[in-house]
Order: structure tokens, then sequence, then C-alpha cells
């Protein structure tokens, strides 16, 4: 007797329900309770990191010698930092005080510091923020203003310069703590290389839907260079590179047009936002003499390429 087996599978005749107008809605209201908290979480996130974004302390650094002499000094909430001075500092010369970007450290700045020493015959002082190259702390907006007075205090009391024999000089971040210093301690002059306009300009650059609107609520980080040039008696000058794809150029040039003194800008054509002086060369170190106010029959404005001005 043969015992056949059905393996074919029945199949359901019944129907399904058809999506009500309700049902829709309630999936609907949960997608968009779904994406506004995805945003708002985006927001705290934000919120939270957001100092981390702009202070990047490099991590892994091999310790190697240096040229430049080391200082140690306090911050006024006991927090130990130091800097690198480069140069004679003891004559009556004029003193570079000097601000690196986010992703860097003063150390590696020696070399480029020597060769403004050779250049222009200032002395230079590279300061340090805290949380970089092993120094303790956290960095932040706050701490940065406190580091760079630091600094300054420093320089006028171990060295004894005054305001009137001063420079401040910042590239990329740089830029915004020496203008921030500037506008507490007016030096002879500002000198900015690859300088943002504002740190909501930078943030918009992130594409994040209703970011500008709500700047206010949860910035923390309130540099704003556009408008403490405005109010500097201070001559600023400003050096940018037109392929900066960190930093475009249009900033650089806002913060110029936007002094009230403004002294020397050099476009450099080529230039990313950290090769400025090797392909400004000899156009760069001229911009520079003439920005510190150690050169003759300046211009204005300056169009280079990537040997000399054309």
């Amino acid at each position: 007797m043969r015992i056949g087996l059905n393996c074919t599978p029945r199949l359901d005749t019944g129907t399904r329900a058809p999506l009500t107008q309700s049902r829709v809605t309630q999936i609907a209201s949960w997608v968009l309770i779904g994406l506004g908290l995805g945003y708002v979480g985006l927001l705290l996130l934000l919120w939270g990191f957001q100092e981390r974004v702009v202070f990047q302390p490099p991590v892994a650094l091999a310790g190697g010698p240096t040229h430049g002499r080391r200082v140690d000094y306090t911050a006024s909430d006991g927090v130990r930092l130091f800097s690198y001075v480069v140069g004679d500092c003891t004559s009556p010369r004029q003193v570079m005080l000097a601000f690196h970007g986010n992703a860097d450290i003063a150390r590696w700045l020696v070399p480029w510091a020597q060769t403004v020493v050779d250049r222009t015959n200032l002395c230079v002082v590279l300061a340090e923020y805290r949380g970089y190259d092993g120094l303790s702390g956290e960095p932040s907006y706050g701490a940065s203003a406190q580091d760079a007075l630091a600094a300054l205090q420093f320089v006028h009391d171990s060295l004894g310069v005054t305001s009137d024999r001063l420079v401040f000089f910042g590239h990329s971040l740089g830029s915004a703590i020496a203008a921030e210093l500037a506008a507490t301690a007016q030096p002879r002059a500002l000198v900015l290389q690859s300088p943002f306009t504002t740190a909501q300009d930078m943030a918009r650059r992130m594409f994040v839907p209703g970011l500008n609107a709500l700047w206010r609520l949860i910035s923390r980080v309130h540099f704003d260079t556009v408008g403490r040039v405005k109010t500097l008696a201070t001559p600023v000058s400003v050096v940018h590179g037109d392929r900066d794809l960190i930093i475009p150029a249009w900033m650089g040039k806002a913060v110029y047009n936007n002094a009230k003194q403004r002294g020397q800008l050099l476009i450099v054509h080529g230039a990313g936002h950290n090769d400025v002086p090797q392909v400004g060369a000899e156009a760069y170190w001229s911009w520079l003499a003439q920005a510190t106010g150690l050169g003759s029959d300046a211009t204005r404005s300056v169009e280079a390429g990537r040997q000399s001005a054309p």
C-alpha cells in the first residue's frame, strides 16, 4: 500500500486588512518622533563634544631634541604650561608670540620660528596649550584664553617685553586665540595665517540642518575673529592659501576686509592649509616682514604664485 505525502503548501486564502488612515498616521508619527529624537541626540553630541572637535591634540608623540629653549610657567588656574623661545629676546628687538593650530604642537613649529628669526630678526615665543605635548589639563575655549594670557604674562614678566614690541601671530585655530588675546592686550601687530571668521561659520560647514539657528543654544565655543578685528586699533595682516579645503580663503579675506586697521594681505596661489610658507616662498617672507613692521615699501595686497608675486 503506497502512502503519498502532499508537500504542496496550503495557500492562505485570507486577505489582510488594508492600512487604515489612522494606522498610516500612527506610523508616520513614530517615524517623525524617531527622526526628532535622533536630531536631538545629534545636537547633544555636538554640544558635548564640540571642544574635542575644535581642539585635537596629536597623540603618541615621539620626543626628540629641539633647538628652541623650553620655558615653564603657570596659568592663573594652576595648570603648568610651557613655551619654546627661539632667538634672542633679551635685546630691544621685537618679539612674536605665536599660537599654533588645533592638531599641531609648538615643538613642531621650531624650524619655522628659526626661519622667522633668520629672516626678520624677531625673537619668537611658541606658546603651548594645556592637553598638548604631554601637558595636563583639558583644552577648551575658556582654557585657551587662560593659556594665551599666561604666555603673554611670561613674555612681559620674564622677558621684559612691552606691548609696543610685541607681535601676535596665529595659524588656523591659533589665529582666533591670537585675536582674542589682542582684544585684551593690544600688540604692535596682529598677524594671522589661514584664519577663520567665526566658530559659527566653521560649524555651518558641517551641514547639520538647523544648526545655525540653534547655535546660541548649543555653542560653548565663541571665537569671533571678525568681530574682534573690527574693534582693534592694531594693524591686522592676513595670509591664506587659495586651495585651503579646511578654512576657505574667503574667510581670510573677510577677516582682513573687516579689520579696523588693515595691514598686509597675501593670497598664495596653489597653497592649502598647512603649506602656505612653502608655496608662498619669498612672497610669504616678504609679507611677514611687512606685516610685522620690519619691511619697507609695503603693499596693501599681494597676489602670490608659487615662487613670488606676479
